[in-house]
């Protein structure tokens, strides 16, 4: 028996952002029991985290979706640390963890502002596959692949990626790793972006964390700037603060708890 937590990432109200499971534990359970319980609770991410012993980081950290284990997720990096400083009693200011794609730290600064610094994505102009267009019933203005196999598209306008019905046999079938449609932004919004990844169990994912460290560098080089408000507009929506500094990024937003619990294994 351990506990979980479900809370909600990228937002200051409940049933809005990404909901993401953590399932703090003494040791790592095996990859079939952490595929299991994330398929059980049937969110885009359910993450899992563990002291760590390496004395690389602070705690060791793994993100599993309903149907795969992933390199980076974060939405659930963001709700663990929330759990971590909130739940755990964890009394520094700064926790770290080691995973797949590296170490990774969030700091809590004010008002309950987290701040993640993770490794941005490189990005390669690619020829427009036919998927695309049939995924987008339309043709893209700008389409790139990342080095972590995400695609990304760009549209002409955020009504036109609010609007977006997107062919998900399509998607599944360009890449490993979704599909991140993005449009410049209105207002005080620097971009908007949805992300759909159905070859990973995730039809539309409400807020992603990872998507950000595509959008932020393509977003760098059109917009001449390297500090951005995003807005991810799913249905639930959510608000991502970005910061371009190298080849990290620093993606900042809020958490909220919606349940606790036990897991009887």
């Amino acid at each position: 028996m351990f506990p979980i937590y479900q809370v909600d990432a990228f937002t200051t109200e409940l049933f809005r952002g990404n909901p993401a499971a953590v399932c703090p534990t003494d040791t790592w359970l095996s990859d079939d029991v952490m595929q299991h319980i994330a398929a059980e609770n049937n969110l885009s991410e359910t993450a899992f985290v563990v002291p760590d012993e390496s004395g690389e980081a602070d705690f060791g950290l793994r993100w599993f979706t309903p149907k795969a284990e992933v390199d980076l997720c974060g939405h659930a990096t963001l709700a663990t640390a929330w759990v971590i400083f909130n739940e755990l009693n964890w009394d520094k200011d700064l926790v770290t963890f080691s995973g797949r794609s590296g170490v990774l730290s969030v700091a809590r600064g004010e008002k309950d502002l987290l701040s993640m610094d993770f490794p941005v994505c490189t990005l390669k102009p690619a020829p427009h596959p036919a998927e695309l267009d049939r995924a987008l019933g339309g043709r893209a203005l700008d389409y790139c692949v990342a080095s972590n196999d995400m695609r990304l598209a760009v549209l002409g306008s955020v009504e036109a990626v609010q609007n977006l019905k997107p062919h998900l046999g399509m998607v599944a079938q360009m890449g490993d790793h979704g599909l991140v449609v993005t449009a410049k932004g209105a207002g005080d919004v620097d971009f908007v972006s949805r992300f759909f990844a159905p070859q990973l169990g995730i039809t539309e994912d409400p807020v992603t964390g990872a998507a950000h460290t595509v959008l932020v560098p393509y977003w760098a080089r059109r917009l001449k700037k390297d500090t951005f408000k995003a807005r991810q507009i799913s249905k639930r929506g959510g608000e991502v603060l970005c910061q371009l500094e190298g080849d990290r990024v620093k993606l900042s937003g809020r958490a909220v708890l919606y349940m606790k619990g036990e897991v009887y294994i």
